[in-house]
């Protein structure tokens, strides 16, 4: 046997051992050996460079160190989950399924929803190509060097995988390994680590991979995408196991929302049994088509819904209530706790929200108050334990001054908070706007962050985010950690900005009530912002899905001359106003005034494709059929309960055909 094939077969063997070991849990081989293996594998590969493979089983012990985690934009944007607490939620979530898909028989997938990193990992030709963190689930940072060193995710694939897909998992600390990291940094005389999740988010962004792979981090997986061919995703979840991947053998079919809550019952009990921490049960659509024709909210897949444990909950003492400034000038009540440690993190701020919560609640300085994490994330005062209340004790009166600039705080009819109207005055509203103006879903711009947007406005260099566009490297370089690469990268990512499509920069604004989804149809509805700031609220209201309070928010706007100086300023440094060429191009009014539904699956265009077409002619898309649908376009294997009301309310059923002739 020559080299190259003593290399092929030791790389093979160790693969299958590596499987067998940290997926299967069932060695057929001992440790000793194993490492006899790797070693002479490693000899081999150093006396034979020129067949060195980036996935070979050597690759598993790090070494390699990253200094900068390039920033990767996902291919398949990776959503949140809704989250559910209660049988009636989740009722809910399936008459609204029903409601577009047409009461067809609904299966549903159980699934737990692991605590630790969510990770997107593509393969490509059965090799591991690219790992990238979750981010803003839009965009990540790829550490492909250390989820290498992690033994349960496959550097090769075995069987009848797709040829490019991506899969979805979620990287964890088991309880036992995360006690034996702790035992040695205690033995060490270092301070232990706060909880599994966050070490095991951490661990993936340590510069050097070697230090990675010392640590017993696993990788579950629960779905992927781009890939083709599979029907369900019980399927996929069987498919992703064959293929070598970890995934959880826990996953069960439910044909009703009361076998979910029995699974969810039983898990509520016995995830303390588990190796690792769970803090609920996701519960999916199993039909992958069903999947595709409920789509996604702008935050969320329709067809899948978190269901939450019950929070933990602790008792501590209210020390002090502070008041925070929010970039819209809305003020938000922060109750100071005595520390304690709650769900593994210690909490010493939770919010209170407004000032009627603190009435309701009756909350006090020097109160023992009960803590959750509410969606076990943000925590949050439930109730105050007045057994405990001093006599001294007196009502909180909540304050009628900005805490910042001192101007008198006003609370709108129907608002729930109090607002300081000081925008231009205000500093943590001037800062607030601009940390939302270079945001990743806004100008994204490089080398900027909330810290040096602080420094910036300290310093006198910016006032607004126009300013921004002024800045030079001569400026920047004399401040406090600002050295020349640093100034130029900084002037760099504001100048390379301006590239940054309409849509972008008109939700980098802030306008109020101007979020991602409405700044799209703002920006394909008037085109411009010359259109867009002369605007009535009429001609506002005109458009899909904008209501008074948007449409009157946008005229409040663009009414102000500050504002409006500073969009003409932001104009004149060059910023993109308008929508490009190539996006007017594909667009039309073909369609205007007309409701699409569409349902089922198509030959000649992706069902997303097809919708994008309704939209750039004009059109909308809804999910389900009403009289106020006027088209409804029909693929193969459409509900049968979806073409019987679209035939009972005398809609329109067209061809993929036929659609495609109309734009």
């Amino acid at each position: 046997m020559n080299a190259k094939e003593q290399i092929e077969t030791l790389r093979k063997a160790l693969r299958e051992h590596n499987h067998n070991y940290y997926v299967l849990d069932n060695p057929t081989i001992t440790d000793y050996d194993f490492d006899m293996k790797l070693k002479e594998l490693q000899e081999l590969e150093a006396a034979h460079p020129e067949f060195h493979d980036p996935n070979s089983p050597t690759l598993r012990v790090g070494g390699e160190v990253t200094k900068n985690f390039v920033t990767v934009t996902h291919e398949h944007r990776m959503y949140s989950l809704d989250n559910s607490y209660s049988k009636e939620d989740l009722e809910d979530w399936e008459k609204r399924i029903q409601k577009i898909l047409g009461n067809v028989p609904v299966e549903f997938v159980c699934e737990l929803k692991y605590d630790g990193a969510s990770i997107s990992l593509s393969y490509e030709n059965g090799e591991l190509s690219k790992a990238v963190t979750r981010g803003d689930g839009f965009q990540g940072d790829e550490v492909t060097t250390n989820i290498k060193t992690i033994p349960t995710i496959p550097l090769k694939l075995k069987g009848d995988y797709p040829e490019k897909f991506d899969i979805r998992g979620e990287i964890i600390l088991t309880l036992e390994g995360f006690a034996k990291m702790n035992q040695e940094r205690v033995a060490n005389g270092e301070e232990p680590y706060m909880n599994p999740r966050n070490t095991a988010s951490g661990s993936l962004k340590l510069q050097d991979s070697a230090l990675v792979a010392k640590r017993p981090l696993e990788c579950l997986l629960y779905s992927i995408a781009g890939a083709s061919g599979l029907t369900t995703q019980f399927e996929v979840l069987e498919k992703t196991r064959s293929w070598g991947f970890k995934v959880p053998p826990v996953a069960q079919l439910c044909k009703s929302i009361k076998e979910v809550l029995d699974f969810v019952a039983y898990w509520d009990v016995h995830r303390h049994d588990l190796p690792y921490e769970t803090d609920g049960v996701v519960i999916k659509i199993n039909n992958l088509q069903h999947q595709e024709e409920l789509g996604y909210t702008a935050k969320a897949p329709r067809w899948a819904m978190a269901y939450k444990f019950k929070a933990e909950q602790v008792s501590t003492v209210l020390n002090e209530i502070t008041y925070q400034v929010g970039r819209t000038g809305a003020i938000t009540p922060v109750a100071n706790l005595q520390a304690v440690l709650l769900a593994g993190t210690t909490v010493k701020r939770a919010s209170l929200h407004n000032a009627d919560q603190i009435a309701k609640l009756d909350v006090r300085e020097g109160d023992t108050v009960f803590v959750e994490k509410g969606g076990e994330i943000i925590p949050k005062i439930i109730a105050v334990d007045f057994s405990k209340r001093s006599t001294e004790s007196t009502p909180t009166v909540y304050i009628s001054q900005c805490p910042e600039c001192g101007t008198h705080l006003v609370r709108k009819e129907g608002e729930a908070q109090h607002f300081c109207p000081n925008e231009t005055g205000c500093p943590p509203q001037i800062t607030g706007r601009i940390q939302h103006f270079i945001s990743r879903k806004a100008m994204d711009i490089e080398g900027l962050g909330g810290e040096t947007v602080e420094l910036l406005f300290n310093e006198g260099l910016v006032k607004n985010y126009a300013d921004l566009y002024t800045l030079t490297t001569e400026q920047l370089i004399p401040l406090e950690r600002m050295a020349e690469k640093s100034a130029e990268n900084l002037v760099n990512g504001v100048a390379a900005s301006k590239q940054i499509p309409f849509e972008r920069v008109l939700f980098a604004l802030g306008i109020r009530y101007v979020g991602e989804t409405v700044a799209k149809k703002l920006a394909k509805a008037f085109k411009t912002i010359d259109a867009l700031m002369t605007a009535s609220v009429e001609e506002l209201i005109a458009v899909d899905e904008i209501g008074a309070r948007i449409a009157e928010s946008v005229v409040q706007f663009f009414e102000d001359a500050e504002n409006r100086e500073t969009v003409g300023r932001l104009a004149s440094y060059g910023l993109q106003f308008s929508l490009s060429e190539e996006q007017l191009q594909n667009q039309s009014d073909r369609l205007k005034g007309q409701t699409f539904v569409v349902s089922g699956v198509f030959e000649s265009i992706g069902r997303n494709e097809l919708k994008k077409l309704i939209e750039d002619n004009g059109g909308k898309v809804a999910s389900s059929v009403s009289s106020k649908t006027s088209y409804l376009v029909a693929g193969a294997n459409m509900g049968p309960s979806k073409r019987a009301k679209a035939e009972n309310l005398g809609v329109s059923i067209i061809s993929e055909q036929e659609f495609l002739e109309m734009v």
